[in-house]
Formats: C-alpha cells, sequence, structure tokens
C-alpha cells in the first residue's frame, strides 16, 4: 500500500491552526485571533492606539473576514481545522480584497522590529518566535539563520516578507521560508 507524502503547505498551515486554536477545541473564531493579537499587544507592550496595533488589529480582522468568506459556508463564525487550510490556501492567492500575506508580514515586522530600525535582530526574532508563538530556542535559532538570506546577521523586511511567502506558498521543504514560525 502507497502512502502519499503529506502537503508541505498543508502541514505549515497546520502548525499555525494548531498555535491559533488557543482553547483547543478543534475550531478558530474570532476570538482566537484576538487572542493572538492580544498576545503581541502584550509582549511587545503596545497600547491599543499606538498605530501598530491599530494596523495589527486592523490586519488580523480582515484576515478573518477572508477566511470566513471562504470557508464558513454555514455562518456559524467558527472555522474547523480542514476549513481553515483550505480557506488559507485560498485567501493567500486570492488577494482581490486583502493580501494577507504581505498585508500582516509588514504589520507583524513593525511590531517585531522593536527599535525600529527596519532590521530584526536575533533578539527580538527570538521574541516573536518564542514568546509569542511558542517555538522552542533551538528552532529559534535554526528559523532566524535560515531567514537572515544575507547573513548579515538581520532579517529585513524583504527577507521576512519573502520568507512569509514562502512559508504560505512554497512547496519546496527546504524553502527558508517555511521556518517563519518554527520547523514543521
Amino acid at each position: 500500500m502507497a502512502t502519499t507524502a503529506p502537503d508541505i503547505i498543508t502541514l505549515k498551515i497546520e502548525k499555525i491552526f494548531n498555535t491559533l486554536d488557543s482553547d483547543h477545541n478543534g475550531y478558530v473564531e474570532w476570538s482566537d485571533f484576538q487572542q493572538l493579537v492580544d498576545r503581541l499587544l502584550n509582549e511587545y507592550r503596545l497600547d491599543r492606539g499606538d498605530r501598530r496595533a491599530t494596523a495589527l488589529q486592523a490586519g488580523y480582522a480582515m484576515f478573518w473576514q477572508e477566511l470566513a468568506r471562504h470557508a464558513d459556508a454555514n455562518g456559524d463564525q467558527r472555522i474547523s481545522k480542514d476549513e481553515y487550510i483550505a480557506a488559507a490556501r485560498t485567501s493567500t492567492f486570492d488577494n482581490s480584497r486583502f493580501d494577507s500575506v504581505d498585508g500582516l508580514s509588514n504589520v507583524l515586522f513593525d511590531v517585531v522590529d522593536v527599535n525600529g530600525d527596519n532590521e530584526i535582530d536575533k533578539d527580538e526574532f527570538a521574541r516573536f518566535l518564542g514568546n509569542v508563538w511558542g517555538v522552542p530556542m533551538p528552532d529559534t535559532i535554526q528559523a532566524f539563520a535560515a531567514l537572515d538570506a544575507d547573513g548579515d546577521g538581520r532579517i529585513s523586511r524583504s527577507e521576512f516578507i519573502r520568507a512569509a511567502r514562502e512559508f504560505f506558498m512554497s512547496t519546496d521543504p527546504a524553502a527558508p521560508g517555511g521556518r517563519l514560525f518554527g520547523a514543521v
């Protein structure tokens, strides 16, 4: 009996779903996204009136609306893992209303770049992956090295956005962006 290798994009999106599903009920709801936003605001000590906090809230609200548009056919305001995977895949490429990959990447970059130098250093990246996404330190270090394409010890905005595109769009399991949220 032949088995099919798991689809790498599905595995990556499933990893995001598992982190988002904060109450582990097998669904994501807006409240799960709000908890992620709150974790980011708390971790980075951002006041809700800060422009980065406003952009973060708006970006995730728009992403939620896109997911719901593609997945929540029955209107119950919750999305199962299979629905989430399908909707995330679709909304990644359907940017007719909102470019979720580039839009959220830019918003997250602005939050993670604590010192505002338009680069993410190792400590800033470790804080993002470790404290917000719960990725263990060894994976964080490996992910940083993979995303730092030019080896200068920093992740530029373009490297970060390229990594997000690879995470959500690349079927290459060795693509550096596949480690954006830790090893799959």
